[in-house]
């Protein structure tokens, strides 16, 4: 018979969406329930998304009775749901003590990508980025990251399913990396959401001495460079100026010799900055002896930038100098810029916080019979933000 918990002998339920599958085990064990009860929990949660103990009919009557006083399964409340003319949907969560952060979700063709954040605000300072004008303001728990995920599959459509995970959200994932890796051990459990390791890709500016920790979760790298030489990228990145380029660079070999998984490299296209030819031919030569591929990625603005973005013939030709060097190359493709969901958009909301943008006279997007706006339907990447 399960020992039944008292008031006394509980602080405050832990919450659910924090806990690994053996955190569970030791958290049950701590209460003298049995160990597998954590395997019947982690199914009826994230298989059956019952939350309700009342439910869970495979567990004693007193099991059911005590659990409310162990585990909760609050959620981060859905402040705001925005959809895009493309399909892209960016929700915002609240936190509590009146901070939030952002998510997207990133349809395609042949997946459905969800970009989440690790930090509300961030230290990084990226001039480029809109977040990196909020300083980091504080780390997100395993929960509130765990949370994202759960309240966007909570919303989706009939037969859909998130596919893949960037953390390529508010925050830079190394600098979080307990919760982060924490997060990714539960949505990737067998008895979680079984999310396959090679879906989920973990970004980084360049925090050198934690990138092992991505190897080590056997997730996917990718590595903003954004810059072709150490003056620029100091300039626009300024955590280069503590982990340089051939430093970075040399992690990445690292990294490859180690996991033998190819690296993307993250590269954002400023008008008259890195967008012009030598600075695709600087790029080539950096990562040319490092098994990768290179995203580029136009710029997407933002109030107080100070940057624009490029053309996009100057695209194409940036594009096409570095495929005919010999690089593996892909053209991101830009998705909820009307709604500031793009790639170095996403921000906490605060008062004058713009909500959406016209792009009515993009060049980047079309309009077909219908009236619909898409986006350009050539070959280019599926946009991870």
């Amino acid at each position: 018979m399960d020992p039944i918990v008292t008031e006394a002998s509980v602080s405050t339920p832990v919450n659910f969406y924090s806990l690994t599958l053996e955190d569970l085990k030791s958290l049950l064990k701590k209460f003298g329930k049995e160990q597998f009860r954590a395997q019947q929990i982690y199914k009826w949660v994230y298989e059956s998304r019952i939350t309700d103990p009342e439910q869970m009919t495979n567990l004693s009557k007193i099991f059911r009775a005590d659990l409310p006083k162990i585990l909760s399964f609050e959620l981060p409340k859905v402040l705001q749901h925005l959809k895009s003319v493309d399909g892209t949907q960016k929700f915002l969560f609240d936190v509590g003590e009146g901070k939030s952060v952002e998510a997207v979700l990133i349809p395609s063709d042949d997946r459905l990508t969800l970009c989440i954040s690790s930090e509300i605000g961030c230290n990084m300072a990226c001039k480029f980025c809109f977040t990196g004008k909020q300083k980091l303001q504080r780390r997100l728990r395993a929960d509130e990251i765990v949370g994202q995920f759960m309240q966007v599959n909570d919303r989706l459509e009939e037969g859909q399913r998130i596919s893949n995970i960037v953390f390529m959200g508010m925050g830079e994932p190394l600098d979080n990396c307990e919760a982060v890796f924490k997060s990714i051990a539960v949505l990737h459990s067998p008895w979680g959401m079984n999310l396959s390791r090679k879906r989920i890709t973990v970004s980084t500016s360049g925090l050198i001495p934690e990138m092992w920790r991505i190897a080590d979760a056997k997730v996917r790298l990718a590595v903003s460079l954004n810059a072709p030489n150490d003056e620029i990228r100091s300039e626009v990145m300024p955590i280069n100026k503590k982990y340089p380029l051939k430093d970075l660079l040399d992690e990445c070999r690292r990294y490859y010799k180690e996991t033998k998984d190819r690296i993307t490299f993250e590269y954002v296209l400023l008008k008259g900055i890195t967008d012009q030819v030598e600075h695709a031919r600087m790029v080539y030569k950096l990562t040319k002896d490092i098994p990768c591929k290179i995203n580029i990625i136009p710029f997407n603005e933002h109030p107080g930038s100070g940057y624009e973005r490029p053309s996009d013939e100057q695209v194409g030709i940036f594009q096409k100098e570095l495929m005919d060097l010999g690089a593996h190359v892909l053209l991101r493709r830009t998705m909820g810029r009307d709604i500031f969901a793009a790639c170095g958009q996403l921000r906490s909301a605060f008062e004058n916080h713009p909500g959406q943008m016209d792009i009515s006279n993009s060049k980047l997007t079309r309009t077909i019979k219908g009236g619909k706006n898409v986006t350009d339907p050539s070959r280019r990447e599926p946009s991870l933000r």
